[in-house]
């Protein structure tokens, strides 16, 4: 591609991209992400927020961060391996391992990188891999590194993913099989049938690997949605976050020793990664302190996203078949659903619309997440603007 070249394909595809509806404005926020948020000078309602539970904005926490860069520096100045696991480390991955229930933790400086590690170091050439269909991006790149055959199943669709078991199993023709699902689907807000899913790996030597970005700090007294169905001993590799309801940035994969000691010597995301800075690990113990002390705050975060819903789904959106604080309000057309998030936004109430390729074509959405920060009034200023908006577009009645 020569030089004259690369400026006109990329011109070319960014308005396509606007043509369709699909082009995405990036906006910086002038303080901090909490319940509301300030833009250009204006105050918005903030309903795009992944900071479930408030905590990266709570005082305590921010103090650790503080604290944990005054006593060991900016940065952690070198990969795990070499000399950059400090103390803190340790002492975050210990306390995730007590928190998840396992024997053991490695963290990593984000989530999706836990998932072109964890994947790519365990499956390989001529193993098959489960996969739901609506699996976040970052599982699907993982998948990618592995040159493994990708079987997909019909989301949540446990007959056919027995059904693909099974056929998998019987050919003969992969060493390892594993299945792989998001314990929380992001753009829904469902959950992964996890009872069924182990029933059939158990039947089918499957190793279970679970994604729970958005079940890690939400379910299961935040440990995660494996906890929230007493299945923890029963998930070979758990995905957390820390970056959503724990508040901070990073990423971690929760399993039996043998495994961590693996991803230690073979990922490579942990092996060529700087390695989580001082301040981001400090802050996240301090939150997994609070996680393990009171449940206060998933508490109000669950009260919070059944008033939203519930009004909503008065006002007649509809949100689908959401279990979860995610409350999707499903529009449909692209254009139509990017307008209906300026709108919201002429109102004071930021909410991302939500389109192609994040959701398959003609399921656009505006995605909201009430967190436990919100107070009432914020929710209620926000549902006017839902029923004002709506209305106008002849979205409701």
């Amino acid at each position: 591609m020569s030089r004259r070249t690369l400026p006109a394909y990329l011109r070319q595809r960014l308005e396509e991209l606007k043509s369709q509806g699909l082009y995405n404005t990036i906006e910086p926020l002038e303080g901090p992400n909490g319940p509301t948020i300030r833009i250009a000078g204006r105050e918005f309602v903030n309903l795009s927020s992944n900071n479930y539970l408030g905590l990266a904005t709570d005082e305590e926490v921010v103090e650790a961060a503080v604290q944990a860069a005054k006593t060991f520096g900016a940065g952690s100045g070198a990969v795990r391996t070499i000399n950059g696991t400090l103390r803190l480390h340790e002492e975050l991955e210990a306390k995730l391992a007590a928190f998840k229930g396992t024997e053991a933790v490695v963290a990593f400086p984000s989530g999706f990188a836990c998932n072109m590690a964890a994947i790519s170091a365990v499956m390989e050439p001529g193993d098959a891999i489960l996969s739901d269909e609506w699996n976040h991006a970052s599982i699907i790149d993982g998948i990618r590194l592995t040159k493994a055959t990708v079987l997909r199943y019909r989301h949540s669709d446990m007959d056919d993913l027995r059904a693909k078991a099974q056929e998998a199993r019987t050919s003969g023709r992969y060493g390892k099989i594993m299945v792989i699902t998001d314990g929380v689907f992001s753009m829904d807000g469902d959950l992964a049938k996890l009872p069924e899913i182990v029933e059939i790996a158990e039947a089918y030597d499957l190793i279970t690997y679970v994604d729970d970005a958005h079940g890690s700090g939400v379910l299961g007294g935040g440990a995660g949605t494996a906890k929230h169905f007493g299945l923890s001993d029963k998930i070979d590799l758990q995905i957390g976050t820390l970056s959503k309801a724990v508040g901070v940035v990073g990423g971690y994969v929760a399993g039996s020793r043998e495994l961590v000691e693996w991803l230690k010597a073979r990922s490579r995301p942990f092996l060529f990664s700087t390695a989580l800075p001082p301040a981001a690990v400090g802050a996240a113990i301090a939150a997994i302190d609070r996680l393990q002390r009171s449940q206060a705050l998933q508490e109000r975060l669950w009260r919070n996203a059944a008033y939203l819903q519930r009004g909503l789904t008065a006002l007649g959106f509809s949100i689908g078949n959401t279990e979860t604080p995610i409350t999707p309000c499903i529009v449909g057309d692209e254009e139509t659903t990017q307008r209906f998030s300026k709108r919201l936004y002429e109102e004071g109430v930021y909410a991302k619309a939500i389109v192609f390729p994040t959701v398959p074509k003609g399921t656009g959405r505006v995605r909201n997440m009430p967190t436990a920060a919100h107070t009432t009034e914020q929710l209620d200023k926000a549902l006017s603007a839902y029923e004002k908006v709506g209305r106008e577009l002849n979205l409701i009645s």
